[in-house]
């Protein structure tokens, strides 16, 4: 694979090679200040503007560059995370299988958890009224689709931010997804990147 390094897995000892690219420095994470009236600990994710915003309170959010889904597979709506799973397995839905092997590309019904894992390290699955959307926010071992729109409308982050992101939210957490003819006026205001905060982020 071009422009690739060795990478190592933080659940065992094999090593890989994985692509190295990243994306443009507007979608590395930041601290932000914001104006929103949603509480603490709310994830709010615009699909415009491919960010995500996980909301801290006192007028601050650590936002990160999202890959949001690509035309005609957009969603908007509020829903909440219901599990969460480390280097999680990959079983796609029959409908996509179904839909690729008509553009003649085979996929697996199953692809083993792993840095080659098309959910990347870290899963957050969404749920609406305690039933799997089919959707979630998830790693990715293509970094440089980070700030497209490239998915089946699932929220893709680059690995370690998926994981910096996990560590926070917990299961049900709120999640408000902005549609790509959303209003993010409705659910906040970004006023700036928080560059001290930025700088000694955690």
């Amino acid at each position: 694979m071009r422009d690739s390094t060795l990478a190592r897995q933080d659940v065992g000892t094999d090593v890989v090679n994985v692509a190295a690219k990243r994306p443009k420095p507007q979608y590395h994470r930041k601290k932000v200040r914001i104006d929103t009236k949603e509480r603490p600990g709310t994830i709010i994710i615009d699909t415009s503007r491919k960010f995500l915003y996980y909301i801290e309170g006192n007028g601050r959010a650590t936002r990160y560059g999202v890959g949001v889904g690509r035309e005609g597979f957009g969603w908007a709506g509020t829903v909440k995370v219901g599990r969460k799973a480390k280097w999680p397995d990959w079983r796609p839905p029959k409908q996509m299988i179904a839909r690729e092997r008509k553009k003649g590309r085979i996929i697996p019904s199953y692809v083993k958890g792993g840095i080659n894992n098309p959910l990347g390290a870290r899963a957050l699955y969404l749920h609406r009224g305690g039933r799997d959307t089919i959707y979630r926010i998830h790693g990715t071992n293509q970094p440089w689709t980070i700030g497209q729109n490239m998915s089946s409308g699932c929220i893709r982050m680059m690995n370690n931010d998926v994981k910096h992101l996990y560590r926070r939210a917990n299961v049900g957490t709120k999640v408000i997804v902005i549609g790509p003819n959303g209003r993010s006026s409705r659910y906040y205001r970004e006023r700036g990147v928080d560059i001290l905060a930025t700088i000694f982020r955690n």
